[in-house]
């Protein structure tokens, strides 16, 4: 009679094996307990990274579009008597440049039209008017024209011309219409006349090259084109 013997599988050794060890049981014990929490803290740590991930980038993409977006307002310019002279929607960079080039109009206007007698200050007011013409322009012809026919220091023998600008205001990109008042004093200061003109200048710029222009022409701004009237 032959006796036949079931070999243990792999499994009931293991459990035999952690029955008869303390340690081994203890640590199934903990891995049972708290084994499952940690792995739910640990899941629920990458949850917590993911959302706080998420809010972060929807953040950034609202404070970008919130900097993309801009208000251009429309502007509309009038003189000074209430006359609508330009409108259209107003941009910060073109401002900035209207802003330029009405300063250096405002002033190119006052040194074209004063008379006084004094003769340094009326020479270097005349330096000042070509410096900002375009060389042959038209503006070059026409002011030349005005100068020889109306010398102002010959003028300067038996008067002085003040000159009051009222408004610079554009009528194109490149175009401003000016108007000013003329006031004329005899030599001891009283005054014969008072005319308001106006006129329309258009300008270019041309930043400076050299030390030369930059000293008399800093801004680059040319009047290529000018005329004007009295204001009956």
């Amino acid at each position: 009679m032959l006796l036949s013997f079931k070999q243990p599988n792999a499994a009931a050794q293991n459990e035999a094996a952690l029955d008869s060890n303390p340690y081994l049981a203890a640590r199934r014990e903990w891995d049972e307990r708290y084994g499952n929490l940690i792995t739910r803290a640990k899941n629920w740590r990458v949850i917590a990274l993911l959302c706080a991930s998420t809010v972060v980038l929807e953040t950034g993409g609202l404070v970008a579009l919130s900097m993309r977006s801009r208000v251009v307002p429309y502007v509309v310019a009038v003189d000074n008597l209430g006359r609508q002279v330009a409108a259209g929607p107003a941009d910060q960079a073109s401002l900035a440049d209207d802003k330029l080039r009405r300063a250096s109009i405002f002033d190119w206007v006052g040194d074209l039209r004063m008379v006084t007698n004094d003769g340094v200050a009326q020479k270097k007011a005349i330096d000042r008017v070509y410096a900002h013409i375009a060389n042959g322009s038209q503006a070059m012809g026409f002011i030349n024209d005005f100068y020889r026919s109306d010398p102002p220091q010959k003028r300067a023998e038996t008067q002085t011309v003040n000159v009051d600008v009222q408004s610079v205001l554009p009528t194109s990109d490149r175009t401003f219409e000016v108007e000013w008042i003329e006031t004329t004093r005899d030599l001891q200061g009283q005054v014969t006349q008072q005319v308001r003109w106006k006129a329309a200048f258009s300008v270019v710029v041309n930043p400076p090259s050299d030390e030369l222009q930059m000293r008399v022409n800093p801004l680059g701004i040319y009047v290529t084109n000018a005329s004007w009237s009295k204001v009956l």
